[in-house]
């Protein structure tokens, strides 16, 4: 039986090309998606006070979601926190292929795992109707995100000479 590997199962959402990765490393993409992050908590919570009209924003926060990673140029290098944090997120999700150290597997495991755990208060406070818990479960699920992202730096530190491709992508050969 296969094991299901929830890191495949979201690239495979994502739906992202090679350009599409080259232009979610621009630092206004990752920035823009963390601040926009709240927005998508704000349009997910709308239909509890605006009613209907709050699909609309949803609608809205799911297109966000969906063009963000695409809609800004490809970086003109690579010496940024946010871009070294995609092209980590990249070697990471290549792992199959090129093998990745034990310790950032971990890592990867416990800072997905806390956003997940967030993600799961997110949901039961949603279905309580209770903003404040939702709110800052929310908000602490980014904050396990951000630090999976950190830990993407470390590992695209370690690996960004493991491969041609790899050394391409770090010096914004896209």
């Amino acid at each position: 039986m296969a094991k299901f590997d929830i890191f495949k199962a979201s690239e495979k959402l994502m739906a992202m090309s090679d350009a599409a990765w080259a232009k979610h490393a621009n630092p206004w993409s990752v920035y823009s998606r963390v601040i926009g992050g709240s927005l998508v908590f704000v349009a997910l919570w709308s239909p509890f006070w605006i009613g209907y009209w709050g699909v609309l924003a949803i609608l809205a926060a799911v297109l966000w979601v969906r063009i963000n990673p695409r809609m800004f140029a490809a970086p003109k290098h690579t010496d940024t926190w946010a871009t070294q944090g995609v092209l980590g997120e990249r070697a990471f999700m290549n792992r199959a292929a090129v093998p990745i150290p034990m310790h950032h597997r971990f890592a990867a495991s416990v800072t997905s795992g806390l956003a997940g755990f967030f993600m799961l208060i997110v949901v039961a406070a949603f279905l309580m109707h209770d903003f404040w818990l939702a709110f800052t479960a929310w908000h602490a699920a980014t904050l396990a995100k951000l630090w999976f992202c950190d830990r993407m730096v470390w590992l695209w530190a370690d690996m960004k000479a493991a491969t041609d491709q790899y050394r391409a992508w770090d010096a914004a050969d896209w």
